[in-house]
């Protein structure tokens, strides 16, 4: 199924969930918007609409890494001591040489570290846990453990501290509904699905 699909179906839930709770319509905006975005979420372990949406291009990066080297080796040259020096124009070289490794597919990882730290930095638990998710996804296989039980859980767990920093009902099943509807329609379940989900990951990893 695709990412408009799965944005869809999760929003939905979060309108259901906002009507339940009779929510204000500020609130019931933003449950819509987190079951949109739950419904995309196991998703970053490919390619897609959000992944692509929370990470820069690569080429900024590059660019940056690439920039801050020749900037390093410069400085190095006219301010730096005997040792200093060498050292500086080595961490300099190593960072413009490692900025041609820096490709599309790292971003997600980089994000991850990024989210992370804002979790440590802010205090906040669910986007410290965001950040390992994120983490997690930019290396596992595509239908892997973000679409089993194990990724259901841990994500419960980001949205349900989200709901208690946020003071707002409904957080929790919404996230929830959103990411368990992307399972539902990855699975075969469904006629039109060829391939489905390894959900007993990493018990068993037979697709169902």
């Amino acid at each position: 199924m695709n990412g408009t699909a799965h944005v869809a179906i999760g929003a939905a839930a979060g309108f259901v969930v906002a009507n339940n709770y009779q929510s204000s319509p500020a609130a019931t905006i933003l449950l819509v918007g987190i079951g949109g975005i739950s419904g995309l979420i196991p998703d970053l372990d490919i390619d897609g609409k959000l992944r692509n949406k929370i990470t820069l291009s690569h080429k900024v990066i590059q660019s940056a890494a690439l920039l801050i080297g020749m900037l390093m080796i410069v400085y190095s040259i006219y301010e730096g001591t005997a040792t200093d020096r060498y050292l500086g124009i080595a961490i300099g070289l190593a960072m413009m040489i490692g900025s041609s490794f820096i490709k599309q597919r790292h971003m997600l990882t980089i994000t991850g570290i990024g989210v992370l730290a804002g979790g440590i930095s802010h205090q906040e638990m669910w986007l410290l846990l965001l950040g390992i998710y994120i983490l997690v996804a930019s290396f596992v296989a595509h239908r892997s453990y973000t679409h089993s039980i194990l990724g259901v859980i841990f994500f419960g767990i980001i949205v349900s501290n989200l709901e208690v920093s946020l003071g707002i009902e409904g957080i929790f099943y919404t996230g929830l509904a959103g990411y368990i509807s992307h399972l539902v329609a990855d699975s075969k379940l469904l006629p039109f699905n060829k391939r489905g989900i390894k959900l007993f990951l990493p018990i068993s990893s037979k697709e169902i």
